[in-house]
């Protein structure tokens, strides 16, 4: 496949990115575009569009375009190509997402969730490189997953699977918009996270948080982060928690999965360095299949819990990848047509 390459696509509610990577995973061009500024669906599958034959166009000197690779978030018909609903794209009930992009492009797309995506990225580039199997939690403003297992997006019956965030970790816990209570999402996404530092700040028992949330309108996660680096013990506990919701959560799926590896992703994984030890913590208690594997012990197969490593362009190598497994099954398809009698 040398001089091959694919194009994948990120689609998410704030940006829309582009990029040209090659059979052996080498990213070769990017584009962003702001998501929001293009002004509903249409126009933003105009501008997809525009750039995936443009980016063709450049880059096919060397070798065939392979395939298009699409993530998106939100809940998809996969088999039809719709995507059904999507908090991150109003707007986008019901769309037709492949067969829109096909029309204008005139080629076929691979389509997929963002979290499948990132999770296949990882699996081809990042923290599950040279493994079998990987189970990906990605940590944005909610809580997402993917599986893939010997290679392969593990999609379930309808396409459905790897949805961490709504595991349940506090049965009595806060209502999610799911119909469930005390879900992951509940505590570990960005949402979350900000929903229990305005309680601790109107609690009154934390004073440096409320404070510094007064001080900044524009107060995150990140912000949160760099207050418990400095020691800030609302800021500490919020961690904590979510860790704690964490490590309860992973110790089912490592009990019910048995893969060897586990990476976490997404904007709030970047406060890894708070999350892990409690996640650990709870693992070790929990889960009797990671203290049976548990890395570091000299097996020949080990259970290993480490943050992803390819950042924000996980999906993008993931959805190429999914274009480059797909183009390499249809190749490997024997023809229909036959030469001579029958």
């Amino acid at each position: 496949m040398a001089g091959r390459f694919a194009i994948g696509v990120d689609l998410g509610g704030t940006n829309l990115r582009v990029a040209v990577v090659t059979a052996e995973g080498e990213l070769l061009e990017k584009v962003t575009e702001s998501t929001k500024a293009l002004h509903g669906s249409d126009r933003v599958v105009d501008v997809m569009a525009s750039e995936i034959r443009r980016l063709t166009a450049k880059h096919s000197g060397p070798g065939p375009l392979l395939g298009i690779g699409i993530g998106i978030p939100g809940i998809l018909d996969l088999s039809a190509g719709i995507l059904r609903k999507s908090p991150n794209l109003p707007g986008w009930e019901d769309y037709p997402v492949r067969q829109e992009i096909e029309r204008r492009i005139g080629a076929p797309v691979v389509l997929d969730n963002d979290a499948n995506a990132a999770a296949m990225g990882e699996f081809w580039l990042g923290a599950g490189r040279g493994h079998d199997s990987l189970f990906m939690l990605t940590q944005g403003t909610g809580v997402g997953g993917g599986i893939v297992l010997n290679g392969k997006i593990w999609h379930g019956m309808t396409g459905m699977a790897g949805e961490p965030g709504h595991m349940t970790v506090e049965p009595d816990g806060p209502p999610c918009g799911c119909g469930n209570r005390g879900c992951l999402e509940q505590y570990a996404g960005a949402t979350a996270i900000m929903r229990m530092a305005r309680e601790a700040a109107a609690s009154g028992s934390a004073a440096g948080l409320a404070r510094a949330m007064r001080n900044d309108p524009a107060f995150g996660a990140q912000n949160l982060h760099v207050l418990a680096l400095a020691g800030d013990k609302a800021a500490l506990e919020i961690f904590r928690r979510a860790g704690k919701a964490l490590g309860i959560a992973l110790s089912g799926v490592i009990n019910l999965l048995n893969v060897s590896v586990y990476c976490f992703g997404g904007g709030v994984a970047g406060a890894w360095d708070m999350l892990q030890p409690h996640i650990l913590r709870e693992v070790r208690e929990r889960s009797f299949v990671y203290n049976a594997t548990a890395a570091n012990r000299g097996l020949e197969r080990e259970t290993i819990i480490t943050c992803a490593l390819l950042g924000p362009d996980a999906g993008l190598y993931g959805a190429a990848r999914l274009a480059i497994l797909k183009a390499a099954e249809e190749q490997q398809q024997p023809s229909t047509c036959r030469d001579g009698p029958a």
